[in-house]
C-alpha cells in the first residue's frame, strides 16, 4: 500500500500546484482532472488505516479518521472566503495544494500494513512493524509466530504446529489459488462477492449522488440565480462573498453528523447507523419540495448535508470491511469509483433542473435515490460491527 500512498501524494500535490499556472481554461480543467484522479485513490488510506484498528472500536476510529475530510472542506471554504476577497483564484489553488505536499513528507514514516505483508508471505517485515507498534504503546506482543501460506521461512516451517499461534489469521490455500487464477478485480465478481459488490456500487452511487448533490444545491440556491426560489433572490441574501459564507456554514454541518455517527456506529452497527442518518437526510430534504425562505432553506440543507456526510463516511468504512485482505483495497476502490459517477451525474439535477424551474422534481429525485439506497442497506447479508477483518472470501 505504500506505493499507492506515494502515487496519490505525487499526483495530487503536483497537479494541484501546476494548475495554479494554467494559461487557459482547458489546461486548468485537465490539471484539476489529475487532482481528482489522485483523490480517487483515497480508498488506499481508508483500507490502510482500517487494518491497524481493533474491531471493538474500529467504526469510531475510522470516523475520527474521516473527519479530516470535513476539516479540509472547512479549511477550503475559509481559504476561498479570505483569499478571493484580496487576491485571486491562482492563490487559492496554490495554497490549496500545500496540504497535499505534506503527504510526501509523511510517506517516509508511514508503515506498511502488517496484515497485507503477512498475506504476501513477508512475515518478518510484518513482525518488525508489529514490534515497533508494541514498543510505542509500551506493551509486548502475544506469544506465537506470524504464519502465512506463502511463508518461505524455514525456521517457521520447523516450528511444531501446536505452538504456531497466529497473531493474524492465516490464509487458506484455496484463497491463494484463487488469487493466482484471477486478478483482484475479477475476484470481486466471484460467487461469494458479487452480491456485496453490486450492493456496494448502488449504495455508494446513492451516497455520492446525495452528498455532492446537496453541496451543489447549497451553491445553486445560495447564488440567487435560480428563478425557482424568488424568496432567496428578493431577500437580498447571499450576495458577493456570502456564497463562501454559506459554503463555510454548511461545511461545518458535517461535524455534528460525524459526531453522531461515531457514537452510533459501534453501538448499533454500520447498517443501522446508515439507515438512521439517511432517513434523517430524507426528512430534511422533504420540505424543499416546495419553496421555502432563505433562512429555512439554508437550515434544511445544513441538516441534510450533516446526515448525508455521515452516511457517506460510514459507507466508506463499511466497504473495505466487507472484503477480504487480498481484494480489500481493490474492492473498496472500485466501489468508490462507481460511487463517484453519482457525483458526476448529480449536477444534471442540482443545476440543470433548478435552472429550468423544476426544483420540486430535483428534490424528488434526491429523495428517490435515498429510498433506493435505504433498500440496498437492508439487503446486505451482515453487519461488520465487532467482526474481525477477513483474509479470505469465505
Amino acid at each position: 500500500m505504500e506505493g499507492g500512498f506515494l502515487t496519490i501524494s505525487i499526483v495530487t500535490s503536483g497537479a494541484g500546484f501546476l494548475s495554479t499556472f494554467s494559461p487557459n481554461y482547458l489546461s486548468l480543467v485537465i490539471l484539476r482532472g489529475f487532482v481528482g484522479f489522485g483523490l480517487g485513490g483515497t480508498s488506499v488510506f481508508l483500507s490502510w488505516f482500517l487494518e491497524f484498528v481493533p474491531a471493538s472500536s474500529r467504526g469510531m476510529w475510522m470516523i475520527v479518521f474521516s473527519t479530516f475530510w470535513t476539516f479540509g472542506s472547512i479549511f477550503e471554504a475559509t481559504l476561498v472566503w479570505i483569499v478571493m476577497a484580496k487576491l485571486n483564484w491562482r492563490w487559492v489553488l496554490a495554497l490549496s495544494s500545500v496540504p497535499s505536499f505534506v503527504l510526501l513528507f509523511l510517506y517516509g514514516v508511514a508503515p506498511e500494513s502488517p496484515r497485507y505483508l503477512c498475506m504476501k508471505g513477508r512475515t518478518g517485515d510484518a513482525l518488525r512493524i508489529l514490534e515497533k507498534i508494541a514498543s510505542v504503546n509500551r506493551t509486548k506482543l502475544p506469544a506465537g509466530v506470524l504464519i502465512s501460506s506463502r511463508s518461505t521461512d524455514k525456521a517457521e516451517e520447523s516450528t511444531p504446529s501446536e505452538d504456531r499461534i497466529p497473531l493474524l489469521p492465516s490464509l487458506s490455500k484455496s484463497s491463494m489459488q484463487s488469487k493466482l487464477g484471477l486478478s483482484s478485480f475479477f475476484m470481486l465478481f466471484s460467487s461469494k462477492l458479487i452480491k456485496t459488490t453490486a450492493l456496494l456500487w448502488v449504495l455508494l452511487f446513492g451516497d455520492s449522488f446525495s452528498y455532492y448533490g446537496i453541496i451543489l444545491l447549497t451553491s445553486k440556491l445560495s447564488s440567487g440565480e435560480s428563478g425557482c426560489f424568488p424568496t432567496i433572490q428578493s431577500s437580498g441574501y447571499l450576495l458577493g462573498d456570502s456564497l463562501y459564507v454559506n459554503a463555510f456554514i454548511t461545511s461545518i454541518a458535517e461535524l455534528p453528523g460525524l459526531f453522531l455517527s461515531a457514537l452510533l456506529v459501534d453501538r448499533v452497527g454500520r447498517k443501522q447507523t446508515m439507515s438512521i442518518m439517511f432517513g434523517l437526510a430524507f426528512i430534511f430534504l422533504l420540505p424543499l419540495l416546495t419553496r421555502q425562505s432563505a433562512v429555512l432553506t439554508t437550515c434544511l440543507l445544513f441538516g441534510a448535508r450533516m446526515n448525508a456526510m455521515a452516511t457517506f463516511t460510514v459507507a466508506s468504512i463499511y466497504a473495505p470491511e466487507l472484503y477480504p485482505t487480498s481484494v480489500r483495497t481493490t474492492g473498496a476502490g472500485v466501489a468508490s469509483a462507481v460511487g463517484r459517477i453519482g457525483g458526476m451525474v448529480c449536477p444534471l439535477v442540482s443545476v440543470a433542473l433548478v435552472n429550468a424551474y423544476h426544483q420540486t422534481e430535483a428534490i424528488a429525485i434526491y429523495l428517490a435515490v435515498i429510498v433506493v439506497s435505504l433498500v440496498c442497506i437492508q439487503l446486505f447479508p451482515y453487519d461488520t460491527k465487532g467482526r474481525e477483518l477477513s483474509d479470505t472470501a469465505s
